[in-house]
């Protein structure tokens, strides 16, 4: 049995760049794997590779220079395909995390001869230009995989592309984690201050890039509805519209935190009365951000979309699942949390026990190894 593998996650962009969600999925499978052995190289795209090589905890990133971006679809030049096959000679297992089509000229072309499999994070949902377009290298990448990873069986259910007969047999399914011990153990509790609000009054609690699915015109709009603060902890092309939006419903009690530290995060998390995740579209895959908040025992309310969301919020378990794009559905889910004699707590102590099962880091790495390991034989 293979004992130490060397495995090459391959995606459009990494850390030191700015952070996202995918990234930090990323991050998480290689610490999580670290446990058993797994030694790490990322590859990525950048419009400023300086460093080329750079060393990080969950292992060495490689990065080549992004020269465009059409779509959010980091193109590389030629030291692109020279440093990636160069990395995967050195490699054990090649995983790659869609959507990045770029990702599949490189697979295509440099051809490489070792097992490789795919986490497939999402639809490609806005861009259905370039999904047509797209469609035949899609194709052909998605057959030489030996397994495509679906992070939820909702998408994997769902998804037009993963239930597709062709390539149905190779999906599994394992869900995306985090590894505690790679967050802060002590909050920055000084960001109460900062944005206004006390530590000790309740809140509801949005954590994420203010994008155009997050779906945060629906909670301001629930806004006026609740008898609480709301706090907007995030940046994104949809802050200023959102600001405006609350300004000219003249609510008081909707907070805009801006960008959050990693340790202003933890003590938002750990003081919130619940989590809200708003998304109304399919963009919003899986929602790490549900599974940080469960780590913290935090009661969890999100939408039905038809994807992970509602099977990391497990519907009147963990939290509150309701109706995607209503301002109505989102204010009686928060108005139920505050109103409900400890409801909120056990929600959370559900939330706590589903984390520890089903996202926890021993769990996400377990789940790897095996995959890895099955692949190598």
């Amino acid at each position: 049995m293979v004992t130490s593998l060397r495995v090459l996650h391959v995606y459009r962009t990494y850390y030191p760049d700015p952070p996202g969600g995918l990234q930090e999925a990323i991050r998480q499978i290689a610490l999580a794997t670290k446990a058993h052995g797994v030694i790490t190289q990322i590859f990525a795209l950048s419009e400023t590779p300086t460093p080329i090589e750079c060393k990080r905890t969950e292992g060495v990133v490689v990065r080549a220079r992004s020269w465009a971006e059409p779509a959010s679809c980091n193109l590389g030049g030629r030291a692109a395909f020279t440093r990636f096959a160069k990395l995967a000679k050195q490699a054990d297992v090649i995983h790659y995390h869609f959507p990045w089509p770029f990702a599949d000229l490189l697979h295509l072309l440099v051809s490489p001869s070792i097992p490789a499999v795919m986490t497939y994070h999402s639809d490609i949902v806005r861009q259905r230009w370039l999904g047509r377009v797209y469609a035949p290298v899609m194709s052909h990448m998605l057959r030489s995989m030996r397994i495509i990873v679906a992070t939820s069986p909702a998408y994997a259910q769902t998804s037009p592309i993963l239930s597709d007969p062709s390539i149905r047999n190779k999906v599994r399914i394992i869900p995306l984690g985090i590894e505690e011990s790679s967050y802060p153990k002590v909050g920055d509790d000084s960001v109460f201050h900062r944005i206004g609000i006390s530590a000790d009054q309740p809140y509801f609690l949005f954590i994420g890039v203010l994008r155009y699915y997050k779906g945060v015109h629906f909670l301001i709009q629930a806004a006026k509805m609740v008898g609480c603060k709301i706090v907007v902890a995030g940046s994104g092309p949809e802050g200023e519209g959102l600001r405006k939006l609350a300004n000219e419903i003249g609510l008081d009690n909707v907070v805009f935190a801006g960008q959050v530290t990693d340790t202003e995060k933890v003590a938002l998390l750990n003081r919130c009365h619940s989590l809200i995740l708003p998304s109304h579209l399919r963009s919003e895959a899986f929602g790490m951000v549900l599974v940080e908040a469960a780590m913290f025992s935090r009661p969890l309310i999100s939408c039905e979309i038809g994807t992970g969301t509602s099977y990391v919020n497990a519907h009147e378990e963990t939290g509150l699942v309701v109706s995607p794009e209503s301002p109505e559905a989102l204010a009686r889910a928060m108005n139920v949390l505050l109103t409900e004699n400890g409801l909120a707590a056990r929600m959370g102590a559900a939330a706590r026990a589903r984390y520890e099962k089903l996202f926890s880091g021993p769990a996400l790495g377990q789940a790897y190894i095996e995959l890895y390991r099955e692949v190598c034989q």
